[in-house]
Order: structure tokens, then sequence, then C-alpha cells
């Protein structure tokens, strides 16, 4: 398994696996401060509001001590999920971008710290990657256009990001798989929560091949705020990101507005004017 550690000491690591069990991933009020204090004083800071019921901390201060953080990561272990943190050497470097990215649904931040499942090294797949996004409701042209992209990207050397969703998620592993290539699939629950359970093979091929990955610690279910917790994330890990297909309200055109939030490539794949899955797309393509 890739080794994660490097000159992070004990104390923030573990503090960093406490919050991550206790917060919502992408939770602003603490990722900034983490990122501006560290995380040892971000703890302690919310341990002080245990005894403060009208500090918006409070609610959170009271499950810290529910967490034993060295345990958390022995059973991970055990269920080969690693945690890597920034300072590790596994760290992505362009995750550090998201601290100015500003916010999107009370959404935004560098992650406190990542789970990972697979032996894959997380930097070196991100540092050359592409995400492919797109809606759930592919048609027949969507999924093809994400298979077809995706595999041409991994032919190129490529790493594919994608959410391991039905429709054009899918499409995209898929595609990079049949290339031989790697693939990374963000979660909005935990590794070890398939979602969609239908993908739960897919993504042990992925976990194989490549890596899954993410924000929100073992065991967790996917939420709504999950799912938009996890779009910056997909953004953040890419140097670019392709929207094929995705109707006005798609999830992936928040994916689009990180990447856009973090001035990197955004890219659409041209649908059929009559096309309701495609309105999204062409729209960002138009702008």
């Amino acid at each position: 398994m890739t080794e994660t550690r490097t000159d992070v000491d004990d104390a923030d690591r573990l503090a960093r696996v406490t919050l991550s069990r206790t917060i919502e991933p992408g939770d602003l009020r603490v990722t900034g401060l983490v990122s501006e204090l560290g995380a040892s004083k971000m703890l302690g800071y919310l341990e002080a509001a245990a005894d403060v019921e009208s500090h918006w901390g409070f609610a959170l201060a009271q499950e810290l001590g529910r967490v034993d953080p060295a345990n958390v990561l022995e059973q991970a272990a055990a269920r080969g999920i690693r945690f890597i943190v920034p300072g590790d050497a596994e760290w992505p470097a362009e995750l550090g971008a998201l601290r100015d990215a500003g916010a999107l649904h009370d959404r935004g931040g560098e992650p406190v710290g990542l789970w990972v499942r697979g032996a894959h090294d997380l930097r070196q797949l991100a540092s050359n990657s592409v995400a492919v996004v797109g809606s759930r409701a592919a048609t027949n042209y969507g999924t093809e256009q994400a298979t077809e992209l995706s595999r041409d990207l991994a032919h190129m050397g490529h790493t594919v990001i994608s959410g391991a969703a039905f429709g054009v998620d899918q499409a995209a592993h898929r595609g990079a798989l049949l290339a031989g290539g790697p693939t990374i699939a963000v979660m909005p629950g935990g590794v070890d929560r398939p979602y969609p359970t239908a993908h739960a093979q897919l993504l042990d091929t992925i976990a194989e091949r490549g890596l899954v990955v993410s924000e929100a610690p073992p065991g967790a279910g996917p939420t709504r705020t999950r799912f938009l917790a996890r779009n910056r994330v997909v953004a953040g890990l890419a140097e670019g990101t392709v929207v094929v297909e995705g109707a006005m309200r798609s999830g992936s055109l928040n994916t689009a507005h990180w990447t856009s939030n973090l001035h990197r490539p955004l890219m659409g794949v041209p649908g059929p004017v009559s096309s309701v899955a495609s309105t999204g797309a062409n729209q960002l393509i138009r702008l």
C-alpha cells in the first residue's frame, strides 16, 4: 500500500481524523480555520465550544469526545483504506487551490483529509487528470460520447476522474478502464459504501486499477450536502473538466462552477438542441 506519512505529525493527523468523523464534508466554518490555524488548534477551538450552547460549534463539540481517531485509522486500515492529509507525499497540491475558490451552497475549502481505497498514489494519478461528468439520466448519445472521450483520454495518458454515478459517470470510468488506463471515483459517502449499490463491482475494479476517494469517512452514507461537497473535490483534483450532457439542474453544472472558480479549463460536449439532457451543457458552451 502507498506510504502516506511524511512530515505530518501524529497530533495533526489524529485531529484531522476526529474532524473528518465529526463535521460535514466541506463545512467552510471548519475547513477555512483548519487551513489557517491547523487541525489541532481548530480541534481545541471546537472543544472549548462545548460549554457555550449559543456557539455555532456547540453541537459539533458534543460529538468530538465520541471519536477515537487511532481506532478509526486502525479499523480503516484493516479494510484497505488509508487517510491522507495536506503535508503527505500523496496529497495532491492541486487541492490547495480550493482555499481561495470561494463557496457554493455553503460548501468549500480544502478538505481536512481524504479517505482512499486502492494501491495507487493519488498525487501521481491526479497530476495528469481530466474530470468527465454529466447527467445520471444520460441518453445513448451521452454514454457513447463519455465512453469514447474517456477511452481517448486514457490512451493519451490521462487519468479520468468522475463520481461513479449512473449515466455519464459510469460510462467515463468504463471508457478509461477499457483503454487500460487508471480512473478515480470520488464518492459522496464512504469509500466502503458503494453508491449506487449496483456499481459495487465497478468500484472494486476502479480500486484495483485506480482509486476510490472520499472526503466523507468510512461508513458514511450519501446525502445532498455530501454530493455538493464531493463536486468540488472532483474539480479540485482535475486539471480540467468536461461536461458530457447535463440538464439545466444537473449536478454536473455544480462541478463546472467549481472548475470555473478554480480558473481551470472547462469544456462541454455539444448535444442536440432538441435534447433536454444537453440543455445545461449547451448553455455552458454558449457562455
